[in-house]
């Protein structure tokens, strides 16, 4: 397993080594210990799984506000997604940032998505399955969202907003100026 740090700092692309024959692979997809010694002590608490049946569909930003502030360590198993991650933490040099990078069950790649960042994806794939280990447990008094397509955020998006397929909820989150937020980075 390869951790490789993005742009920004403390956001990992987790690529696993696949071990292949005539039958197919084998990947190892998290080993703890090894998590533990690249991230820090991290415990991943609880597994999700999402299916999105249209190209298009957009989940997110979300995040959860400290004290129950979430890590994700997510992937995709069926089809192909964007996945991003957008730096909340007020004082932060990269704040209000992103990163996005491309999942799919073809390539297995992960991304660890740290407190302190909002989370979304958009699926390129019919039928594109997510999963993800979070770091703490879903909390709907601590769940938050940030507008997915805030052009201060200037996130390209392989969708324009009239074809987006969106939830209720994500078409009315918060844009960044505007988001509520408790996660403050101090610096040296």
């Amino acid at each position: 397993m390869q951790f490789v740090e993005t742009a920004i700092s403390s956001v990992y692309l987790i690529k696993p080594r696949k071990i292949g024959d005539s039958r197919g692979y084998f990947c190892e997809t998290f080993r703890q210990d090894k998590f533990c010694e690249i991230l820090g002590n991290v415990l991943l608490v609880q597994d999700n799984q999402s299916l999105s049946a249209d190209v298009g569909t957009i989940r997110g930003l979300h995040f959860q506000q400290n004290p129950r502030a979430q890590g994700k360590l997510v992937r995709c198993i069926a089809g192909t997604i964007l996945d991003v991650a957008v730096d909340i933490r007020i004082g932060s040099p990269t704040y209000g940032k992103h990163v996005k990078v491309e999942l799919s069950a073809s390539n297995g790649y992960q991304l660890w998505v740290p407190p302190g960042f909002a989370h979304g994806f958009c699926t390129l794939e019919s039928n594109s399955i997510i999963s993800y280990k979070v770091s703490e447990y879903y909390s709907p008094d601590h769940d938050r969202g940030l507008l997915w397509n805030d052009p201060k955020l200037g996130i390209e998006w392989p969708i324009d907003a009239a074809n987006a397929i969106l939830s209720a909820k994500d078409r009315v989150q918060p844009a960044l100026a505007d988001v509520e937020t408790n996660f403050f980075m101090m610096l040296d």
